[in-house]
């Protein structure tokens, strides 16, 4: 059985999404990021970069960030719902649409997330949030593109890990109508909310953010706490 490392307000949830389109069993391990656990000694002897998730295969070796977590998943237990085989049509395209999420999207969305990180001085920090929105919803604007010439999904008419990895940041990304003028986006987003074995993942998916709102709001968030859909 996998050992998954994950919990509140991390991308484990996306692994887990995979986990259950799949009907793979796990085990999920609880990682408390609020009080930095992910940075305790024992968590950096399974994870060394720090980060959650992080997942043991059956034979002990660990694997993590959560693209190559899910990919390896896919392919280790032919999930053909999720993407397609490495000798069928669109792999690809699949592999393109993958790699830009994680190699161009996400990168940019962390200087949105955590903006001190990146500028020499604090008042800067709202400057590089504004820019770095701008930008990932510019980035996203490019799938919205390609789902309306040839949608509903990434691949057309089939779905995979793409529109999932799409939709789980769509959610995150819905406020202040920032996805008005991303219609296929929102339609993706719909479609795969509906699927019986994760709309229950993506419904607390939604909770969680309010709390993690919530605590924000109240000031008991550590500056480099990692929440939920911004983690490994």
């Amino acid at each position: 059985m996998y050992l998954l490392y994950g919990g509140k307000f991390t991308r484990a949830l996306m692994v887990q999404m995979v986990m259950a389109e799949g009907d793979i069993e796990y085990e999920l391990r609880e990682i408390d990021i609020l009080s930095q656990q992910e940075r305790s000694p024992q968590y950096l002897a399974i994870n060394p970069a720090g980060f959650v998730p992080a997942m043991a295969k059956p034979d002990g070796e660990v694997l993590f960030e959560t693209h190559a977590i899910n990919l390896y998943l896919v392919d280790t237990h032919r999930l053909t719902q999720l993407a397609p085989m490495v000798d069928e049509p669109g792999r690809g395209t699949f592999l393109s649409g993958l790699f830009f999420i994680c190699d161009d999207f996400e990168p940019i969305l962390k200087r949105y997330f955590y903006p001190h990180r990146f500028v020499l001085r604090e008042e800067d920090a709202a400057e590089m949030r504004r820019q770095s929105l701008a930008l990932a919803l510019e980035r996203l604007g490019i799938i919205d593109q390609r789902m309306q010439q040839q949608g509903p999904y990434y691949l057309g008419e089939r779905y995979s890990l793409v529109d999932l990895a799409v939709s789980y940041w769509a959610q995150d990304l819905m406020f202040d109508n920032n996805l008005d003028s991303m219609p296929a986006i929102v339609h993706c987003l719909s479609l795969v909310r509906q699927r019986p074995a994760i709309a229950e993942l993506f419904e607390s998916m939604a909770t969680l953010n309010d709390e993690y709102a919530q605590l924000q709001a109240a000031g008991k968030l550590a500056l480099d706490t990692r929440p939920m859909t911004r983690g490994s």
